[in-house]
């Protein structure tokens, strides 16, 4: 292996008599380059954006969330409340009721997702790192208040705190038997904004946080009633072991999710997204690999007499072959190498710097593209391009056949 890859290095770096097969060399070395750096950049900039999504659906969602299989409420005596409440590093246990109900202040109407919340919710609640505005209480002096997201209190046109100024709250009667007026439709009471949070656009025009009293007086509910429970675990924490021991301790009959499994929807397409980017940039890097089908064809007729020579002097048809697939990979690994490194300090330069920023800083979450650098993108990255090098240099390889190498001894003999 030491001979071949000896003289591919020598054909990589030297001269050839034709100008042009150096150009086509570079150009190689260059398109295969910017192909991955392409790739890791934009994977980098895709994992930001999903770490950046991910810490605000952390923000709202609870690291775990029990539902019933069946039905959409059950009893808190169907679970082991205190055990759950004592496994390790879990900080809050949160009864919760959810429903849509209609929001009315003076004017202006809204549908929202009412979410009523027993009063651990409050306890160090990442949401309120997001608040806009406000203060995080949801009962005070018998009188109930009401956690928003910005875009409902902004279409709503509420004011916090203002006891003269507030929001109507509409559910549904779940045992009407007359639906002639609104009172007769529905369950009604009456809330004044405490707090608004800006979190993500869909959290924000949807949701509504409420006590839980008050939500199952509107349901009509008992005080044993919830649809789910809510559990937060301290930072640090071991979830895959916490998520195991609580479908032990719950049983069969009701469904424990994580942040993952609570928006599916969403982290799936993320993934899908992600791969989809790395396909369509593939096939740009398998476009630029046509370079070095090229390079190597026109290397192979360059170094005719060379290929004469090393063949007449007892090397193998699979030896020279070797030598001319060394050249082709050693054209992608530096390629492919240069561009990871590249890559790298470009992602590192926007990680620390924030060069690239997102337009008005006013107007987004964070001031600039976020990224995040993975080594699993690295690999997979610096492996798909040293295949497809080794796919490009396959074809110009095979047409150096034995009958080949004879008729090239024998026109070299004869020119001699």
């Amino acid at each position: 292996m030491q001979w071949p890859f000896y003289i591919a290095r020598r054909y990589l770096r030297s001269k050839k008599s034709h100008n042009i097969i150096n150009i086509i060399s570079i150009i190689s070395v260059v398109g295969v380059l910017v192909g991955t750096l392409a790739l890791i950049v934009v994977l980098s900039v895709f994992n930001g954006f999903e770490d950046l999504v991910k810490s605000l659906y952390s923000s709202f969602d609870p690291d775990f969330k029990i539902i019933a299989k069946t039905g959409k409420t059950f009893h808190i005596a169907d679970l082991p409340e205190e055990k759950i409440r004592n496994l390790p590093d879990v900080i809050s246990y949160t009864r919760a009721v959810e429903e849509n109900a209609l929001l009315k202040n003076k004017n202006e109407q809204v549908i929202v997702t009412m979410k009523g919340v027993s009063d651990d919710f409050l306890h160090d609640n990442p949401i309120e790192t997001m608040l806009y505005d406000g203060q995080m209480i949801l009962s005070e002096d018998q009188i109930n208040y009401s956690i928003m997201g910005y875009l409902v209190a902004y279409n709503l046109g509420v004011r916090l705190f203002d006891p003269n100024s507030p929001v109507t709250i509409y559910v549904p009667r779940r045992t009407a038997s007359r639906l002639g007026t609104l009172n007769q439709s529905f369950n009604s009471g009456v809330i004044i904004p405490s707090a608004v949070f800006a979190i993500q656009q869909e959290i924000d025009s949807k949701y509504i946080i409420v006590p839980l009293a008050l939500a199952r007086q509107l349901m009509e509910y008992d005080s044993t009633t919830v649809t789910s429970v809510e559990i937060r675990l301290a930072p640090g924490t071991e979830y895959n072991k916490i998520q195991s021991k609580l479908e032990t301790l719950i049983g069969d009959q009701f469904d424990v999710k994580n942040r993952f499994q609570q928006q599916a929807l969403l982290y799936r397409i993320m993934k899908s997204e992600k791969w989809a980017i790395f396909l369509i940039l593939t096939f740009i890097i398998i476009i630029a690999a046509f370079n070095v089908t090229g390079s190597l064809s026109m290397l192979v007729l360059d170094k005719r007499k060379d290929i004469a020579i090393l063949f007449s002097m007892g090397a193998s048809t699979k030896m020279i072959k070797r030598i001319f697939m060394l050249e082709g990979v050693m054209i992608s690994f530096i390629g492919a190498f240069t561009g990871l490194i590249l890559g790298f300090l470009i992602c590192w330069a926007q990680m620390t710097f924030g060069i690239i920023r997102l337009g008005d800083a006013d107007a987004f979450i964070i001031p600039y593209y976020p990224v995040k650098m993975e080594w699993l993108d690295f690999a997979a990255v610096f492996v798909t391009v040293l295949i497809i090098g080794l796919l490009s240099s396959w074809y110009p390889v095979r047409q150096i056949s034995k009958k080949y190498l004879h008729n090239r001894v024998a026109e070299f003999a004869k020119g001699q």
